[in-house]
């Protein structure tokens, strides 16, 4: 594998792509390109395998969808090619990754005549299935229900021209790499097409998988140093559990949080958090990975939209979400892998933009912090917390209910208006496995 050094920056109109893409990227409002972009493009798009490494928030998706849009519009699919063989696979671990890349990828070919299809788990699967008798001409999805379909041979991958996988390390923690071979398999042989693999990470593992089935890739690491967007303002308070929530809400209301994001660690928190925000006059929604996906696509939409100022939400929203606007993000509680606090406050200053990341070191998930700081390379600032941050009154909507949960729900000690935990229930909490 070579490495490649960073390029000088460019302009999207420099690459000499189609005027339909031209046009979509204009519409996004891109203009110059971020280090991921400036490196990998030209290279993706004179049809070089790259395995790329860049921090969240960098434009790793545009590249690949970029480069796979040009593609199909300047080259002749392979001799045989039918409606039912998708010229361009991405693959993603999870489904909110697959709606994100979905959404970002019909902005740029809305000038187009490309057919895009996306599958994944918890929606209609026959709707889905029908829909490759319109034909499609990128497919993008997760493994599990990709594969149900490349069996049921709803459509075949044997003139491919290209292959894109995203945030391959997730690919190894969630379990796919099985499934994400079986796929490789099915695909021309590494030199008859061209692929992208873009990670957080450019692990053994996953450089492994690019020798494997990469056709000599460049190895990109277009953001040596700092794994944090120079945008985020960071901070760090010390409490006590019982006191994290009375100086979140002071916070929110001090800085008018209009699109912030909240992160825990068990659903069960997420719960209490979401339901005590509401009940404190703050319009929240609840993302958890047993909420139905029909209710996660309405809860992202309503917070997109502005409907939603506040999501709360376990490492299913760490990776994958775009949302432009996304000013705050606050670690409720702090996460137990180092890695996810890069992700989890990625999700603020994103693409050159500013935002402020605020994390609670409390006694139950404190012993993360020096794994965090080791991970990024320095401490986070520390803030002083006044006594008055713990005065914040009384509910204002003591019977108010978050989006994404039931007036009925039973969310523990949800008649505790500061979230104050009881001891024994803690105690027991620490024995289970959390749910995520």
């Amino acid at each position: 594998m070579k490495q490649t050094v960073l390029i000088q920056p460019t302009l999207f109109t420099e690459l000499n792509l189609p005027d339909a893409l031209l046009k979509g990227i204009d519409e996004l409002g891109f203009t110059e390109m971020t280090d991921v972009q400036q490196t990998a493009l030209p290279l993706t798009l004179a049809g070089k395998d790259v395995a790329g490494q860049g921090r969240t928030g960098t434009g790793k998706t545009a590249t690949f969808l970029i480069t796979a849009i040009n593609r199909l519009l300047t080259t002749e699919p392979k001799k045989g090619h039918s409606k039912h063989h998708p010229r361009v696979l991405v693959i993603a671990p999870t489904r909110e990754l697959v709606v994100q890349i979905s959404e970002d990828a019909k902005k740029l070919a809305k000038h187009t005549d490309l057919k895009l299809h996306t599958v994944y788990g918890g929606v209609d699967y026959e709707k889905q299935r029908l829909a490759f008798d319109d034909g499609v001409d990128i497919l993008i999805g997760t493994p599990g229900r990709l594969i149900d379909y490349l069996k049921k041979r709803v459509y075949s991958l044997s003139k491919a021209d290209m292959l894109i996988i995203d945030e391959a390390d997730r690919m190894f923690d969630l379990g796919f790499i099985k499934d994400l071979r079986f796929m490789l398999h099915r695909l021309p042989k590494y030199d008859e097409r061209q692929s992208l693999m873009f990670s957080a990470t450019l692990s053994h593992r996953v450089l492994e998988l690019a020798y494997e089935h990469m056709n000599s890739p460049e190895k990109l690491r277009a953001e040596e140093g700092d794994l944090i967007a120079s945008g985020i303002t960071e901070s760090m308070y010390h409490t006590s559990m019982e006191d994290k929530f009375p100086i979140l809400v002071h916070l929110l209301r001090a800085a008018n949080v209009e699109r912030g994001m909240v992160f825990i660690n068990e659903k069960r928190t997420g719960e209490r958090v979401a339901r005590n925000l509401a009940r404190y006059g703050f319009s929240v929604g609840i993302l958890s990975g047993d909420v139905r996906q029909k209710k996660r696509m309405r809860i992202l939409e309503d917070f997109t939209n502005g409907k939603l100022h506040l999501l709360v939400a376990t490492d299913v929203a760490s990776r994958g979400l775009h949302i432009d606007g996304v000013t705050h993000v606050f670690n409720y509680d702090l996460p137990e892998d180092a890695e996810n606090y890069v992700h989890r406050i990625g999700r603020t200053a994103r693409a050159g933009a500013s935002g402020t990341a605020i994390s609670f070191s409390c006694e139950r998930f404190c012993f993360g912090l020096p794994d965090i700081e080791t991970y990024i390379s320095r401490q986070i600032p520390i803030c002083h917390i006044d006594p008055d941050m713990l005065e914040i009154g009384k509910p204002t909507a003591p019977d108010a209910t978050a989006e994404g949960m039931q007036a009925g729900d039973r969310t523990e000690q949800h008649n505790k208006p500061a979230g104050r935990p009881n001891p024994n229930r803690q105690n027991r909490g620490r024995a289970r496995r959390p749910q995520r």
